[in-house]
């Protein structure tokens, strides 16, 4: 079947926090698609049966229709989909990278770019992935889960007993830095609680490790160059994430290669510890006495114009087209 003859169906949007972040990685996967002679279908899930008719609609910051995690359900069920080869899965957050829409997809019968139901559910939780990883001697952050019934007394003990500041707090299923507070001290913690409780019911505290941001694209059974990202700000938050110019990017990263070759090596290994398939980015902090922690694992990771992935894969003359085409001949194998 010729790229001409084969339908791809662009999921984009959707219900999570992270739906206008989606909007922007799909807008340029779609004219990749375009350029490499695929058919495009662009479905919104959150929408369910009613679809934009103009293609831009989809990419825009307005909601044309009531979004909610319910029509996921009634668009994948529909006929939506009738013709469809393959989805390419340009969904971020809940209910897009957790599993939930690729199980939907295999009900239909139906292939996906990215991994699968359990590996997609297992790198959405934070905790999970990272018990998994050190079980497998990936060394990641020491941290512990609250809950919305947590108690503040037991909370300071946790940290006093075994922890300094300053502490990563974050929700335990979310990404973009939704929700993302760094505590200098103790009176910091039940804001920074209240502020991840409003994306998850269930919140991250883990150690903060001080140096260096950096990530490693895995493309297949490929490792893609070890990226440092060097914000504008402290942290790598969502403006410097989202924002031209707001962050740098030194690719391949400027550490020993002796050091990058380890890196990647625990890169590959998450990835398929955690049972990941097609492509995945891994990120990591690099203290000062080069000793290296993974963070997580994002098994859809970002596809805008200032996302990691793609400057990995262009680092190796990898174009970003090229990129998504890999994504989708991965998806087929």
């Amino acid at each position: 079947m010729t790229k001409k003859n084969r339908t791809v169906a662009l999921l984009v949007g959707g219900a999570s926090a992270e739906r206008e972040v989606s909007k922007h990685s799909s807008e340029g996967i779609y004219q990749a698609l375009l350029e490499l002679g695929y058919t495009v279908k662009l479905i919104d899930p959150a929408y369910g049966i009613k679809q934009p008719i103009n293609s831009q609609d989809f990419f825009t910051h307005e909601n044309h229709f009531p979004v909610s995690a319910r029509n996921y359900l009634e668009a994948v069920n529909s006929s939506l989909f009738d013709d469809v080869d393959i989805a390419f899965l340009g969904l971020h957050g809940e209910f897009g990278e957790d599993g939930i829409i690729q199980s939907l997809l295999e009900l239909r019968g139906i292939n996906y770019t990215g991994s699968g139901v359990a590996a997609s559910s297992l790198t959405m939780d934070k905790m999970m992935s990272k018990l998994v990883m050190r079980h497998h001697h990936v060394s990641v952050p020491e941290g512990f889960v609250v809950d919305k019934n947590y108690s503040l007394n037991k909370i300071v003990d946790e940290i006093t007993s075994k922890y300094s500041f300053p502490l990563v707090v974050k929700p335990n299923d979310q990404g973009s830095t939704f929700g993302l507070s760094i505590c200098e001290k103790e009176d910091e913690i039940v804001a920074a609680l209240d502020l991840a409780f409003r994306y998850t019911k269930k919140v991250l505290v883990e150690e903060f490790i001080p140096g260096r941001e950096l990530t490693v694209g895995v493309l297949g059974n490929q490792v893609l160059p070890v990226l440092e990202i060097r914000p504008m700000h402290a942290l790598y938050d969502y403006e410097c994430k989202y924002t031209a110019g707001m962050s740098e990017y030194i690719c391949p990263a400027d550490i020993p290669e002796n050091l990058a070759e380890r890196i990647k090596a625990a890169a590959l290994q998450a990835f398929a510890v955690l049972g990941c398939s097609g492509y995945a980015r891994i990120d990591f902090r690099l203290n000062a006495h080069n000793e290296f922690y993974c963070l997580e694992v994002n098994s859809l990771p970002g596809m805008t114009s200032t996302s990691l992935l793609p400057k990995a894969a262009k680092a190796i003359g990898i174009s970003f087209t090229e990129l998504v085409d890999t994504i989708i001949s991965l998806a087929l194998l």
